[in-house]
């Protein structure tokens, strides 16, 4: 057996694990000759929904609105979410292949082959989302400096490289790098979707027995290269449930672990609600700074509040607009954040990016070509800036980053100000 290839015999199935690198043509190759030599009876592959639209149809994308991404908060995740696929395809660029491309070649088999197949894979927003609610204030700065270097990096891989991320010992070590980093954002972005792809592809497989397919089942499951052993090991974890001895829970008053609640995946697709201080910390801002010019009102007046009014205008609109300028935003949007900075400041269920990038939108409104071309335009810098969708979603991203700073400068400046005069 290579590391690429893992096969597992559990109740009356074999399920055949292919891992894969997102962008090798040795893993394309791979899944062709895998899948037609075993003629599956299932094939099932690391994608979601979204992420099977955005890889087999261009139509997604020139349906996508803006302006009702901006209106419902979902601007960082779809930045996320295209800042992941550029680094994606900037690792295959050299050789020609694009991200997915060995999951879709599965796809096409399954078609042409007359086999049926599955999704196995967790929303990524989903992901997204919960990868941001289990992070700190801490985690969460480092988190987008993550991204950030990763949208702004010109690093290349070489083919050699890219079919090293496939051996063992290479990821060891870049699972361990994660662990370290940011522990949270790994078991959110590895260990659950290990046990997600795992309870997904058991589930689909179990279907099979209800259209009379000759047992024993033969599953193959193409996942990133990553997953294999923690699939491995969830997979043998449900079998043990269902076949053994119920699992004694560790804890007195905690329910038993069955088959079912291992195989259920309802718990890892609910994104955790957020702590008090979390909760708290959006209206204490605004609370301050409202405390703070009145305080300036009561002890020297209102030509002192006056002052603090400018301060605090000065510090949101000007550090949100240089946010929005740094984007190369549309003039109406710099002026849009610099007026929409101050009264956001006091109305945490609004943010800044969202007034600046619906502005930008409107006066930037993208293409048919700025839709066909945003997976191979999020490679690069310069392609971030050219499409017109990932420009406004750089205004939003800038602005709104501009506004936090400008928010935490605001409170100091008006401090000074107060307790200097």
């Amino acid at each position: 057996m290579n590391d690429t290839r893992m096969s597992i015999n559990l109740k009356n199935m074999e399920i055949i694990l292919i891992g894969t690198a997102h962008v090798s043509q040795e893993s394309i190759n791979e899944v062709n000759e895998i899948i037609r030599n075993e003629k599956p009876d299932l094939i099932c592959v690391e994608l979601d929904q979204t992420r099977y639209e955005s890889i087999t149809s261009k139509e997604k994308w020139e349906k996508l609105d803006m302006i009702k991404i901006f209106r419902e908060g979902k601007g960082f995740l779809l930045m996320a979410n295209l800042v992941l696929s550029g680094f994606q395809r900037r690792m295959g660029a050299e050789l020609g292949i694009k991200p997915g491309d060995e999951m879709k070649a599965a796809l096409d088999l399954a078609g042409e082959l007359n086999i049926p197949y599955a999704l196995c894979d967790r929303e990524v927003q989903i992901t997204l989302r919960r990868a941001w609610a289990n992070c700190g204030l801490w985690n969460k700065s480092k988190l987008l400096a993550a991204l950030l270097t990763s949208a702004f990096s010109n690093e290349k891989l070489s083919s050699q490289e890219i079919e090293d991320l496939k051996k063992r010992s290479e990821l060891d070590g870049m699972m361990a790098e994660l662990a370290s980093y940011l522990p949270e954002v790994k078991e959110t972005l590895i260990d659950e979707r290990d046990q997600y792809l795992a309870s997904k592809i058991w589930t689909k497989a179990e279907n099979l027995e209800k259209k009379e397919i000759t047992s024993p089942k033969r599953i193959v499951a193409v996942v990133g290269a990553g997953h294999m052993q923690g699939i491995k090991a969830h997979l043998e974890k449900i079998e043990s449930a269902e076949n053994g001895p119920k699992l004694a829970a560790p804890k007195s008053g905690m329910e038993k672990i069955t088959h079912n609640s291992l195989s259920d995946v309802n718990e890892l697709e609910k994104i955790p609600s957020r702590g008090i201080i979390s909760r708290i910390i959006p209206f204490l801002i605004p609370i301050a700074i409202m405390a703070l010019i009145c305080y300036g009102f009561i002890r020297h007046g209102s030509e002192m509040s006056i002052s603090m009014l400018r301060i605090w205008i000065f510090w949101n609109g000007s550090i949100a607009a240089l946010g929005t300028l740094l984007a190369l935003g549309h003039p109406l949007s710099i002026i849009a954040a610099f007026i929409a900075a101050p009264i956001t400041t006091v109305t945490p269920f609004l943010g800044v990016g969202m007034f600046s990038g619906l502005i930008q939108v409107l006066m930037r409104k993208p293409r048919v070509t700025d839709a066909q071309n945003i997976i191979d335009d999020v490679g690069s810098l310069r392609g971030f800036y050219r499409n017109r969708i990932t420009r406004a979603l750089l205004v939003f991203f800038f602005t709104q980053l501009g506004g936090v700073i400008g928010t935490f400068l605001t409170v100091p400046a008006l401090a000074a100000g107060l307790f200097n005069s």
